[in-house]
């Protein structure tokens, strides 16, 4: 730390700093904000929850405004608008629950706090409604063709007379769930979604009223809100400005808990094991560049023989193809090589690296020729040549290149996506990361936690082996 402080507080003038000083600190200041700032956002949003993120809250801390749940319900009166206070959070995030937690919830007793459209909205979105049905078929000696009416052929629809059946059934919540177990269009309920809570003067009365918005982040001025005390009435416009909204912090922990444990509802992922995965190719496929690429590099720099200048070249004009024009055939030796499928698929083919090849190569030049001649001459072999001199003089070199490996290898997508598309117990972390975008999968939160558990390795790898990268390229070609 006294290093740090001695090079932060170094200044131009003698009496103090100047406006050359104040520039550069500026600059300085500057620039670590442009680069710090995207990570530091990422981090913050990991710990949203799952409704935060949804809103496209763009705010930097973490919080939790206060929330009610929103609903439509379709009864033959027409549609009503209803909103619920009170919810606790796991009914509001139910969506991103497991089975598990599904099942810990006091479903039935939530429930029973409610009645008419409330009641309604909560037992069709907790998926009590078929059993409610189902009970009350039975209890009021109804036709048995009800149970399988949504399923039935339109004559069997006709013929079983659903209307004639909903009218024997007086009570409101037990009809609406015999209605949209049949899959009547007028007995429809729309899904919960969260929304924020919030206070603002009527733009018609000026009386100071409770809303429900959608979002608190807006483009416009103004945001549409319903209004808690009569939620079926037009949405009105409210102007941002008068929007007054309760949060605190609430950080999510969870979000990173869940996937490492392999609790993600809607998906079969245990990040735990990518990561072990990921960590297991990295470690091995470095090993295997850095060895591989060495032994090429002392060769084409120690060593003299025909064809050698043509297979520098076509190392080199390696680097002038595109990695994805070269897919196709990496997936055809892959399969031909029996990898497929296999985490050694990922390893093995880009085990040896043109840019690794040509860093060692010129490096090695560097290394004067009376040494190896002098091993030569105590008999040493060409192994323990490479072994006892090359190796340790090249080491700056290697430690940059194995840096540099580390780092691509552990974000490697594409090799992994040709290898193991469909082995989920060999993927990666990038591969998890990718299985957490889908049609019916949307867990915003799981995903920002996962992306920045990924950034912690090569950060720390880059942060204190930076050195070994500066040293090495730097020296590469040095005579």
């Amino acid at each position: 730390m006294t290093r740090i402080w001695t090079f932060l507080s170094r200044t131009q003038g003698r009496n103090g700093p100047n406006w050359v000083d104040w520039l550069a600190y500026g600059y300085l200041a500057l620039g670590l904000l442009v680069i710090l700032f995207p990570v530091l956002w990422l981090g913050l949003n990991s710990f949203k929850s799952q409704a935060l993120l949804e809103q496209n809250d763009l705010s930097l801390i973490p919080k939790d405004y206060v929330r009610l749940g929103r609903a439509s319900v379709t009864t033959p009166e027409g549609k009503e608008f209803v909103l619920i206070e009170g919810l606790p959070n796991w009914v509001l995030d139910w969506g991103g629950l497991t089975d598990s937690e599904k099942i810990e919830q006091d479903v039935l007793g939530l429930v029973e706090q409610y009645q008419g459209v409330e009641a309604i909205a909560l037992s069709s979105y907790l998926g009590l409604s078929e059993a409610r049905a189902r009970m009350v078929i039975q209890e009021l000696n109804l036709d048995d063709c009800l149970l399988s009416y949504a399923s039935s052929t339109p004559e069997a629809r006709v013929a079983c007379d659903a209307d004639t059946a909903l009218y024997q059934i007086s009570d409101l919540e037990d009809r609406a769930a015999v209605g949209g177990f049949l899959g009547l269009p007028e007995y429809k309920v729309g899904k919960i979604s969260g929304q924020i809570r919030v206070s603002a003067p009527d733009p018609v009365s000026g009386e100071e009223r409770i809303w429900a918005i959608t979002s608190l982040t807006s483009n416009r001025e103004t945001i549409a809100a319903r209004a808690l005390d009569n939620p079926s009435e037009r949405p009105v416009q409210l102007p941002i400005s008068s929007i007054v909204s309760s949060a605190s912090l609430d950080l999510r922990w969870e979000n990173y808990i869940d996937p490492l444990k392999g609790n993600i509802s809607g998906v079969n992922i245990n990040f735990m094991q990518c990561f072990t995965n990921s960590l297991l190719v990295t470690v091995l496929a470095t090993a295997l560049t850095l060895l591989i690429n060495s032994m090429a590099a002392f060769a084409l720099s120690k060593y003299r023989f025909r064809g050698q200048l043509l297979s520098l070249a076509l190392v080199l004009g390696t680097l002038m193809v595109p990695p994805t024009v070269m897919l196709i055939g990496v997936f055809k030796m892959i399969n031909a090589a029996g990898l497929g499928g296999s985490i050694w698929g990922v390893i093995i083919p880009g085990a040896a690296t043109p840019t690794g090849v040509f860093l060692l190569r010129q490096y090695m030049l560097t290394i004067p020729e009376e040494l190896l001649e002098a091993a030569r001459m105590d008999a040493a072999s060409e192994w323990k040549v490479f072994w006892r001199i090359i190796i340790p003089l090249a080491m700056p070199a290697i430690a940059a290149l194995g840096i540099l490996s580390v780092i691509w290898r552990w974000n490697d997508l594409i090799l992994p996506l040709v290898a193991i598309p469909t082995q989920t117990d060999a993927h990666t972390l990038q591969l998890c990361l990718l299985n957490l975008d889908g049609e019916n999968i949307n867990q915003p939160h799981y995903k920002l936690a996962m992306t920045m558990l990924t950034l912690i390795p090569t950060t720390l790898v880059f942060v204190f082996l930076q050195r070994f990268i500066t040293t090495g390229i730097a020296s590469t070609g040095v005579k």
